[in-house]
């Protein structure tokens, strides 16, 4: 593929789009290797070790450059640098990223392209940049043995120079969210149908956080444990919660520093180590669906998914699926961020392994009638994989606008399972009663997530049984 600079001005000649600046003077690259937590500058951090960053410019240990788990060495991704594979390319810089809330559907659209045509994003992760952890990527990494050339300078450029809104570390999103881009032609009751054709790890590591009053065991106001555990059982422990002092980086949230090492993240603790496969995914991908006022209105905070996709957090939604989504606003309005590395269904302790990649995806514009998307796309976000279709359920669709925020797991299983119906009646030809016994029988519903207010149940019916 052609370089950045000849990638621009195709798109230029192509669409009429305007060459972006790239952010920053790109450092040599380098490698990473293990590292302490001692002495951590914010948030207490666990990891290995300390180390040092052996040679090998370029090259740090981990997954290869095409988005695989291989054993190969990866290149430190920093912007607009290395292999760029979309048609277009946008990054994540201060002026144009909104951290902790989406675009609304009145947003301006930061890139316009044509149906079917290709996007690289440089996706930024949020973990590393944060408040609780001190909001300075060179320190709280440098303390962590990453140096300097693995340390990206988009994250260093966002946490010191965004001002696009003000920064309320207790009510704001956390996500880092890049977009929104114009997909010409999409209109409201179209889908956007939205293929990964890769996610590649930006950097030879992550972070799993997990933070007072957040994720599957959170304290609750009083202090009171959720129903069915006890106060002794909740993570992190109650003794550790210093909300109360009112400054984030003294709060006592747990942030897990994890290496990247012959392509799987490797997390220890005393004796024993742990070794899992990565699985790099988008945990945001959306189109715009809040229809209110101002960048930071209550409707558009980036945590909870809704009707839009957003933060669905679904970890089969890496390289090679398809996410559709029901369009609402002129241009669709796609937007990506939350990347991760790695991810178990629930995400139970608030973080995936948070890491930044890049992502190349292709989107369609899909009208009703056409055929080119599943019936239920039109009216609910659905996704496949090349080996199952996955009908999405969620507790409270439609997050604030609707209401409130809904964390009942029932609500989201139901609504999984009446999608799941629709597809196999509506699209697949079965008797509705069939598919019911069917599903019983055959299909997979399994916990998206359980962090995020509003929660999420998804569902995989297999290809391989439909002949």
């Amino acid at each position: 593929m052609a370089d950045v600079v000849g990638q621009e001005a195709a798109d230029v000649l192509t669409d009429g789009l305007g060459r972006r600046n790239f952010m920053g003077v790109v450092a040599a690259l380098g490698a990473l290797s293990a590292a302490s937590v001692a002495g951590a500058p914010s948030a207490t951090a666990v990891g290995p070790a300390p180390g040092r960053e052996p040679g090998a410019p370029g090259k740090a240990p981990g997954v290869p450059g095409n988005g695989s788990t291989g054993k190969g060495p990866i290149d430190v991704l920093q912007p607009g640098r290395g292999r760029i594979r979309g048609d277009h390319y946008l990054s994540s810089t201060p002026d144009e990223v909104l951290w902790g809330y989406v675009p609304t559907v009145d947003a301006e659209p930061v890139m316009t392209i044509r149906s079917g045509r290709t996007v690289t994003i440089d996706a930024l992760s949020h973990e590393g940049i944060l408040e609780d952890q001190g909001r300075d990527p060179l320190e709280y990494f440098g303390a962590l043995g990453v140096g300097r050339s693995s340390i990206l300078d988009d994250a260093v450029d966002i946490a010191a120079g965004y001002r696009r809104t003000e920064r309320r570390f207790d009510v704001d999103g956390p996500h880092i969210v890049t977009g929104p881009i114009a997909v010409e032609g999409a209109e409201p009751g179209d889908v956007l149908k939205i293929e990964t054709l890769e996610a590649v790890p930006r950097v030879p590591y992550g972070v799993v956080s997990s933070r007072h009053g957040k994720g599957g065991l959170a304290v609750q106001p009083g202090p009171t444990p959720p129903a069915g555990i006890t106060l002794d059982e909740v993570m992190p422990p109650v003794a550790t919660d210093n909300r109360a002092s009112g400054i984030p980086s003294d709060y006592g949230n747990v942030s897990v520093f994890t290496r990247i090492e012959k392509g799987k993240g490797v997390m220890t603790s005393g004796d024993t180590t742990v070794r899992f496969p990565l699985r790099p995914f988008m945990g945001m991908m959306g189109v715009a669906f809040a229809d209110a006022d101002g960048l930071t209105a209550p409707e558009a905070n980036s945590v909870p998914p809704t009707l839009g996709g957003g933060n669905i957090d679904i970890r089969h939604l890496g390289a090679g699926s398809t996410f559709y989504l029901p369009v609402k606003a002129p241009g669709a309005l796609f937007y990506v961020g939350d990347p991760h590395m790695g991810m178990g269904d629930g995400e139970v302790a608030l973080t995936a392994m948070e890491g930044s990649l890049r992502g190349t995806f292709r989107l369609t514009v899909c009208k009703p009638g056409s055929g080119d998307a599943p019936s239920v796309a039109y009216s609910y976000p659905f996704g496949e994989t090349k080996d199952a279709w996955i009908p999405i359920g969620l507790s409270d669709p439609d997050a604030l606008a609707g209401g409130g925020v809904s964390g009942d797991l029932n609500v989201a299983m139901r609504r999984a399972i009446i999608n799941a119906l629709d597809f196999l009646q509506h699209d697949r030809g079965m008797d509705r009663a069939v598919a019911y016994a069917y599903l019983s029988a055959a299909a997979d519903f399994a916990v998206s997530q359980v962090v995020d207010r509003t929660v999420g149940v998804h569902g995989l019916i297999a290809k391989s049984h439909f002949g």
